[in-house]
């Protein structure tokens, strides 16, 4: 909706609401035309309805004010006597129609002075969960948001299983631009499975004052600027996502507005020098380990090393044995003999699970095993006198990779290669040809709207020819730590302003072999109250939480036995 569109619309509803309620407004003691003034009204209907006049600000909050309007039409009719469940859920279920019936059809009088306290049980517990509702969908979405990571694509600065605490004031909060929405869920309802919003009406972005800007090395969470998957893992035509209801996606800021970036061997250059990663990072490549003996799955599980892949020769199974071992495989080959060739993650089968399926399995030891690994585990295995070679994987400069920005010939980047590449900045200004427009057509007709079109060698936007376009928002470019095994800004290009969420700032819980039933998960204790931001090696602040909690416990003893003896 535009801004002519939205005026239409309040006033509709000024208009409805003074036709409803005016009748009301005049048994109160007021005026009829104060039911119509816009903001005015909204604050004398408080003082009808004792209420506080800070409510006010809550009918203006997107999303919080889905869940304010049901609250007001019941408190409205129930200022003049109309207290019954069966009116409640009236009014509720006619989006406050019924209040026309009200103001129309009923002998009603106005009743200054009512209890404001529910005269039932279950009033007092409704009244609770609305109160605790309204809260928590503020907090959630201006203030702060739980995230889990789901994918290995920040390993192993962020790893699969940690929860974290994302800020959305350190960026300024996005305010909600899907204004129908259910509260405290994303884009898909639970259980249910169907989408969490109407497509329309939709508010113009727009962004509370935050305390700092995106920089260079910051990990931050983003809407996915590609998304068009309703369901993952689900074969299914794509939709089209309000911005705010695209999936979050979380990876590390690697170029900012006005930057030249290009990517050399897989590292990042910045301005034409080499990124400096914050100490915190830990960023991994690919890499092929040789040893004449072989490389063994438990010299890997030493090292802390998750993701790779082993190998066992089986005999043939039975119907019970192949059920048994089935949730655990990645894949698996038919042998000659008769015999199986098994893959499993780095966890391997249970041993229980060997022991009581009476299994005949023997892990292949490879010579050569391609693992992703931190500059620490590279050292480390290099001093191992078993290895003979740790060598990384390094995709030659102009052998062009599948699917990757720009999507045309012109650019043969691959994810070891790339650039260099201009980061759009709000009011710069840029050429525009054939050559550059793979570049940036996205930005022009996704992101800010335009129509595009090519005629011949012409380029044509919003119906005039043109060699130069001007951006109209920051844009930025988001790469992740894993560098071998993350779909980033290499794949969908630039992430603009307006898609930005927030930063993680805090891992409350963190939890191993989190792709796995819940049975075996095992918590990660030194990441549990961790900072993920900063310079220097994550911070556990655990076992001071611990102290304070003990404290806190041991005080209220001796505060209640005190309070006791007096």
């Amino acid at each position: 909706m535009n801004g002519t569109q939205w005026i239409i619309f309040i006033l509709a509803i000024q208009v409805i609401h003074f036709l409803g309620t005016w009748k009301l407004y005049v048994m109160a003691g007021r005026k009829p035309w104060e039911a119509f003034v816009p903001i005015y009204n909204a604050i004398v209907l408080m003082q009808i309805i004792n209420r506080p006049k800070w409510w006010v600000i809550l009918l203006f909050i997107p999303i919080i004010n889905l869940l304010m309007f049901p609250v007001i039409w019941v408190e409205t009719i129930r200022s003049y006597g109309r207290n019954s469940l069966l009116e409640s859920w009236l009014v509720v279920l006619t989006l406050g129609f019924y209040i026309f019936y009200v103001n129309y059809a009923l002998d009603v009088k106005y009743i200054e002075n009512r209890s404001l306290h529910p005269g039932t049980a279950l009033g007092e517990w409704v009244s609770s969960i609305v109160f605790a509702v309204v809260a928590a969908t503020l907090v959630h979405t201006y203030f702060i948001q739980p995230y889990v990571i789901p994918t290995g694509s920040l390993e192993r600065t962020l790893r699969v299983g940690d929860f974290l605490f994302v800020s959305k004031f350190h960026y300024g909060a996005r305010t909600p631009m899907t204004t129908v929405a259910a509260p405290m869920v994303h884009d898909t309802l639970p259980l249910i499975g169907t989408k969490s919003y109407l497509n329309k009406p939709q508010l113009p972005y727009f962004r509370l004052p935050g305390f700092t800007k995106v920089e260079r090395n910051d990990i931050v969470v983003f809407s996915w600027p590609a998304d068009t998957v309703r369901q993952f893992f689900r074969a299914e035509a794509g939709v089209k996502k309000p911005i705010d209801k695209k999936s979050n996606y979380v990876k590390r800021c690697v170029g900012i507005p006005g930057d030249s970036l290009e990517v050399r061997d897989g590292y990042v250059f910045i301005n034409g020098k080499q990124l400096e990663l914050p100490g915190s990072a830990k960023p991994q490549y690919d890499y092929i380990i040789y040893a004449q003996k072989g490389v063994s799955s438990r010299l890997l599980d030493q090292l802390g090393i998750t993701d790779f892949t082993r190998k066992y020769i089986s005999g043939p199974v039975n119907q019970q044995q192949a059920q048994a071992i089935n949730p655990y495989l990645k894949g698996f080959n038919q042998l000659a003999d008769g015999g199986l060739e098994l893959y499993t993650g780095s966890s391997g089968f249970p041993t229980d699970v060997i022991r009581n399926n009476r299994l005949s399995l023997k892990e292949v030891t490879d010579r050569e095993r391609l693992v992703p690994l931190t500059d620490e585990m590279v050292a480390t295995l290099r001093k191992d006198s078993g290895i003979d070679s740790v060598v990384r994987q390094i995709v030659p400069k102009g052998r062009r990779g599948i699917n990757l920005f720009p999507q045309s010939p012109d650019y043969p980047w691959n994810y070891s290669q790339m650039g260099p590449i201009y980061i759009p900045k709000e009011g710069a200004t840029v050429s525009l040809n054939l050559k550059t427009l793979p570049l940036y057509k996205k930005i022009i007709r996704e992101y800010e709207g335009n129509t595009l079109d090519v005629n011949g060698n012409q380029i044509v936007i919003n119906g005039e020819v043109a060699d130069t376009y001007t951006f109209q928002q920051d844009y930025y470019w988001m790469m992740g730590d894993n560098r071998d095994h993350s779909e980033d800004s290499r794949a969908w290009g630039y992430v603009p302003e307006n898609h930005i969420v927030g930063t993680p700032i805090f891992i409350w819980m963190s939890f191993d072999n989190f792709t796995e039933p819940m049975s075996k998960w095992r918590p990660r204790w030194d990441r549990i109250f961790t900072t993920v931001n900063g310079d220097g090696e994550p911070q556990s602040y655990f076992k001071y939480f611990l102290i304070l909690l003990a404290a806190y416990f041991v005080g209220n003893w001796f505060w209640k036995r005190k309070k006791a003896q007096k």
